[in-house]
């Protein structure tokens, strides 16, 4: 078994969750007493928010390049970015460390074509659904089409993101907002919705949906359990 490189606290409400489905996974696979061999380096989520509002993502790199190497030299054989956002320095992080980078969005492309699906609807912060460090990917690399909500929809949903979820909290009027912006984009052709944010997952699940859900923490640690046990 390989080890996992976590690198959390972005925010720890979904990196608690990345722990449990990694530990889950392997011990599905593997029975008995296995658990997951991992190493998890967590930042103050405090020190990193400012630095994405701040479009401060020269800074917000370093100290992505920084865990990636504690958890390499903590003997991690891949990282694992545990947040859709700060994937935004994902490929600046895979040239600074010399083990791979497990990228979530690979992953989720993965998972919605085994559904034969080739249009998404994305959920994510700010930074994830307009920037093009993701969606870009989702599209150049793997051939998705990506629709992504309107203005006023983008903003409710990262402040949601940011102000509740963050913070483990769940609010029914947050949820009920979610869903009327997920039956929005299926309106608009999305065939299913990416939850492009590990917290998203802690309040809107498939039942929420009438289209599939690709809960991106559930389908990055699932990834994870894959490449540690696969033989390299």
């Amino acid at each position: 078994m390989k080890t996992i490189g976590l690198i959390g606290g972005m925010s720890w409400e979904s990196s608690l969750v990345y722990y449990r489905l990694v530990n889950e996974g392997v011990k599905a696979r593997l029975g008995g007493l296995h658990s997951a061999k991992c190493v998890m380096y967590s930042v103050d989520f405090a020190e990193i928010e400012p630095l994405q509002h701040g479009g401060k993502w020269t800074e917000a790199t370093e100290e992505m390049i920084e865990a990636a190497r504690h958890v390499q030299d903590g003997g991690a054989d891949f990282v694992v970015l545990c947040t859709n956002t700060m994937h935004k320095t994902a490929d600046e992080v895979q040239k600074q460390i010399s083990i791979p980078l497990l990228h979530i969005a690979d992953a989720t492309a993965q998972a919605v074509k085994a559904h034969g699906l080739g249009t998404v609807g994305l959920l994510g912060t700010r930074f994830t659904m307009e920037d093009d460090f993701y969606k870009g990917r989702l599209t150049e690399k793997h051939g998705l089409e990506v629709i992504v909500p309107t203005e006023e929809e983008r903003e409710a949903v990262h402040q949601i993101i940011y102000d509740e979820l963050c913070l483990g909290e769940i609010a029914q009027e947050s949820k009920e907002r979610y869903k009327r912006i997920m039956e929005s984009l299926v309106d608009q052709r999305a065939q299913g919705i990416v939850l492009g944010c590990t917290e998203i997952g802690l309040l809107v699940s498939q039942e929420d949906s009438s289209v599939p859900v690709f809960d991106t923490t559930k389908i990055h640690a699932k990834a994870a359990v894959e490449w540690a046990l696969r033989k390299w």
